[in-house]
């Protein structure tokens, strides 16, 4: 069943971040609601990556908080962070990053066994949502790139995370697959009641959200993106 709560699927609050002499983030806020999708846009360089990096609790920030579904996790021990996230989190990368050695039911079940939440009927559900019914035995060797990014999209939402975080999902895809991809995520995250944010430098996936936030020098602006 789709989560039901008021709270944020993930909020950041006023979030700075440097290297030595360097700042990369400057204060940068955001939030994202159960079943919204919202789009980061920025050139490389802008911050995206460090946003990504604090946002789904790989890094601390060096001031500031970030929250999933009402919980603090900044704040959080090593392993109780791991645990949360498998739980709280999905991930969507440019690529897919199954694992050779487990079929793709096993694959979608990862983050399932790592947080405890989420089982078998509901992957099978999930897969048969993204078009991959009946190869639930295959092995990644044989799927092709766009098959491999929708086991992908299936793992992100097995554990029925409050926020899926997706860096590029389509950028290794061509046109068809990268739109059918986008599709599938944005329309399953939905229907589970997950927030998206998406990370993109490709104005065709803006489109999927329902609203953008441009990233440049660290900080949100109101200047349009130049995807050219």
């Amino acid at each position: 069943m789709p989560r039901v709560t008021s709270l944020p699927a993930l909020d950041a609050r006023a979030l700075t971040q440097a290297f030595g002499p360097l700042t990369v983030l400057h204060g940068v806020s955001l939030n994202v609601m159960p079943g919204e999708v919202v789009a980061v846009t920025g050139p490389s360089g802008s911050g995206k990556s460090t946003l990504l990096h604090l946002l789904g609790g790989l890094d601390t920030p060096q001031s500031g908080e970030v929250w999933w579904a009402g919980e603090r996790v900044d704040t959080l021990g090593t392993q109780v962070r791991a645990e949360r996230r498998a739980a709280q989190v999905g991930l969507v990368f440019q690529h897919h990053y199954l694992l050779e050695d487990l079929n793709v039911l096993d694959n979608v079940l990862v983050p399932c066994r790592l947080s405890g939440r989420g089982d078998a009927a509901h992957a099978r559900t999930l897969l048969a949502q993204v078009g991959l019914a009946g190869r639930e035995e295959t092995f990644p060797g044989v799927l092709s790139g766009g098959e491999r990014q929708r086991v992908a999209v299936a793992r992100a939402l097995a554990a029925r995370p409050a926020v899926v975080l997706a860096d590029e999902p389509t950028g290794s895809l061509d046109r068809a697959n990268a739109q059918a991809v986008a599709e599938l995520l944005v329309n399953l995250a939905r229907q589970e009641g997950a927030g998206v944010l998406l990370v993109t430098h490709d104005d065709r996936l803006t489109r999927y959200a329902d609203r953008s936030l441009h990233l440049l020098d660290g900080r949100f602006t109101d200047e349009a993106p130049d995807f050219r």
